[in-house]
Parts: structure tokens; C-alpha cells; sequence
């Protein structure tokens, strides 16, 4: 193999194989229980992702984080199979009994568009003071 090539094949393996680690907090303060899939099946770059990962009998009151992560023998793997099969670890922390955030809700007065802008912006406005989640229902 000619020497200039080798350099640029070895970046596009690296680079091919690379890792990402995703985290998701609801607000929640975590417990000590965590659900764990290693090797979640996913196909074709992820776009069939894993199936579901049920864990409500687990975490009676509610999720606190939900971890995704593409590893370096995921990556591997995905390298090797050419992208078809790209097994993801996928771990999920339960929230505590008890330990909801607060929240509040805003309504809309009618189900105009505009109204429903206005309940947005009210609730973005909300948010950004108080720093907890606001809900809106239409």
C-alpha cells in the first residue's frame, strides 16, 4: 500500500468508529436503582432504533436520566458490519419516591392559534424565572 494513503485510511477508520455519550435529566433527584441494556440493537446508522426499554415496573416514581451511548467496540462493531447492525448502551436511572419537580400548567383560553402563542410565550417567560418545568395543555 502507498505510504500517503495509510495516514488518511487510519483517520477514516478512527473517525469511522467514533463514540458519543447522550444524557437526558428530567429534574429529578436519581436513586440507587439503575437499568442497564449494554448492546441495544439498532440497524442501518440507527435509523431502526433499539426497541423500547420498559421501565416502569422498575422505577415506580418516574425516570431521573436516561444515558445513550455509542462506545468504542459499538463502534467496532458498526465498522465491521458495515453500519447495519450499530449497537447502542442504553442506561436508566430511576428518580427517588417522593422527588418530583415542581411544576406548573398553563391553559390556554380558547384553542385559537394565537392563543396557544400566548400560552407558549407565557410558559417560556415562566420557565426562564423560575427555572422549573411548565407545562402547557391544549
Amino acid at each position: 500500500m502507498n505510504r500517503s494513503l495509510r495516514a488518511p485510511l487510519a483517520v477514516a477508520l478512527f473517525s469511522s468508529m467514533a463514540c458519543w455519550h447522550a444524557i437526558i435529566t428530567t429534574g429529578r433527584a436519581e436513586s440507587s436503582t439503575v437499568v442497564e441494556k449494554p448492546w441495544a440493537s439498532s440497524f442501518i446508522y440507527g435509523l431502526v432504533p433499539p426497541d423500547p426499554l420498559d421501565v416502569e415496573s422498575q422505577c415506580k416514581s418516574g425516570v431521573a436520566k436516561v444515558e445513550t451511548e455509542h462506545s468504542f467496540l459499538n463502534g467496532l462493531v458498526a465498522f465491521l458490519t458495515l453500519s447495519i447492525y450499530t449497537p447502542i448502551d442504553i442506561k436508566v436511572t430511576c428518580a427517588g419516591a417522593g422527588m418530583a419537580p415542581k411544576t406548573s400548567m398553563i391553559t390556554p383560553s380558547d384553542n385559537t392559534p394565537a392563543a396557544q402563542r400566548e400560552a407558549m410565550a407565557q410558559a417560556v417567560e415562566r420557565a426562564e424565572h423560575t427555572g422549573e418545568a411548565v407545562f402547557v395543555r391544549f
